[in-house]
């Protein structure tokens, strides 16, 4: 059985937007030491790259691109973007690494010498959308790691799964007119951004949305999976499954009200390996979005790639 990758970098520490923002550098913090457990010894430890101009654009217009990286501010100054989103001195490397280390983990499974690659990156990036920064998120690195692994590796069905709380409409906004992607989300609703509804098909019914109510435990979240994502999925084949890996739907999350536990996403992670082995060869890629209990997204996370090593 191959090795797991895990891509991270010091820089994505350095992307801090101001005392009490929930998407902290701490989060890293704690992912990455729940990482270093021994039980994780086999992880092959890997550091992002910076991604390229050229890169971001597979996602996103070169206006959209230019218009963030020219935000450069002094070591001691922020700009907002919107009141969630923020750029410090240290952002653009932390955006660049973020999504070079999703291309990278794409890489690194479809070159063979990793079997399932984690890349522990922040900012995150599902609500990016094509032309706008949002969420927390400044480029989509799910979908740049997508049209990247089409690009590089001539891939004609590449998939995205998110089971964030928040849905990905960012990714949504990328795929949904583009039928060699598939983008599918389990998130509350209403929540933000209050985007996700369930009549969202895409342009080839290559958009699944199961939007849960606040409130909403494991069976139900289990039965989303079951009952409408995974079939869909299933069907579509995909040669590349890609997972926007949130763990916000926690139930000791504070930034929304599903009532999710630390089991159900080894659970659902096992669920995508069978996915990925019918389909996939076994391809898997997940990147970290979301989670703001910093107890639960190390429990979580720890609990997610213990299933992606199949251990």
């Amino acid at each position: 059985m191959k090795p797991v990758a895990l891509f991270t970098h010091p820089a994505c520490l350095g992307h801090d937007m101001g005392p009490y923002h929930p998407e902290c550098p701490d989060r890293l913090r704690v992912v990455l030491q729940a990482l270093e457990h021994p039980n994780f010894a086999s992880l092959l430890r890997e550091q992002a790259p910076e991604a390229t101009r050229d890169q971001l654009c597979l996602a996103h217009p070169a206006s959209h691109v230019d218009r963030i990286l020219a935000i450069r501010p002094a070591e001691d100054e922020r700009v907002s973007i919107d009141p969630d989103t923020i750029v410090g001195h240290g952002s653009q490397q932390a955006m660049l690494r973020a999504a070079g280390g999703a291309i990278a983990a794409v890489d690194s499974v479809m070159e063979g010498w990793a079997g399932a690659a984690f890349a522990a990156i922040r900012p995150p990036g599902h609500h990016a959308e094509q032309h706008r920064a949002m969420g927390f998120c400044f480029f989509n690195n799910a979908a740049i790691a997508a049209r990247h692994a089409r690009t590089r590796w001539g891939l004609d069905r590449v998939a995205v799964v998110d089971f964030d709380v928040h849905h990905g409409n960012g990714t949504e906004d990328i795929f949904a007119s583009d039928p060699s992607l598939f983008y599918a989300s389990s998130h509350q609703h209403p929540c933000y951004p209050g985007t996700g509804s369930a009549r969202d098909t895409g342009v080839a019914n290559n958009v699944v949305n199961a939007p849960l109510p606040p409130g909403s435990g494991s069976a139900a979240f289990r039965a989303a999976w079951e009952d409408r994502i995974i079939p869909a999925l299933s069907a579509w084949q995909p040669q590349l499954l890609i997972i926007s890996a949130g763990f916000d739907a926690h139930k000791a999350d504070p930034l929304a009200e599903l009532q999710i536990e630390t089991e159900d996403f080894a659970w659902l992670t096992d669920r995508l390996l069978d996915i990925a082995d019918s389909h996939c060869r076994g391809r898997v890629v997940s990147l970290l979005e979301g989670g703001y209990d910093l107890g639960a997204l190390a429990a979580s996370t720890a609990s997610h790639v213990t299933r992606l090593m199949r251990i």
